[in-house]
């Protein structure tokens, strides 16, 4: 069995965020808005992992490194709009200059 790897990890050249779960990839693909910016358009769950949290752990993930980069994002995907909904704290990195409506 492969050993579980709970890190967010960002691949720039395919513009998503990739988590390696046991060998199963997750990701959350992204556009860049501007330097500062990303829109978050479409989270997939590998279908093994479905229903097992990994999807909020990929979410929560890529957060973390958007905040710690200084950047904010715009939540195109409904999973990722829901997420910060349940989890109103990360409203913080949401940016206040784009909105989806801008899209």
């Amino acid at each position: 069995m492969t050993q579980s790897n709970t890190s967010v990890t960002q691949n720039k050249h395919r513009h998503q965020f990739e988590l390696n779960t046991d060998g199963k990839l997750s990701i959350v693909a992204y556009q860049l808005v501007d330097d500062e910016t990303l829109a978050l358009t479409h989270t997939e769950v590998h279908p093994d992992l479905e229903g097992k949290g990994v999807g909020s752990a990929l979410v929560k993930g890529v957060l973390e490194m958007v905040e710690q980069n200084n950047q904010r994002i715009v939540p195109l995907c409904p999973f990722v709009a829901a997420y910060i909904k349940r989890h109103p704290e990360w409203q913080r990195v949401v940016s206040t200059v784009y909105s989806v409506n801008d899209f």
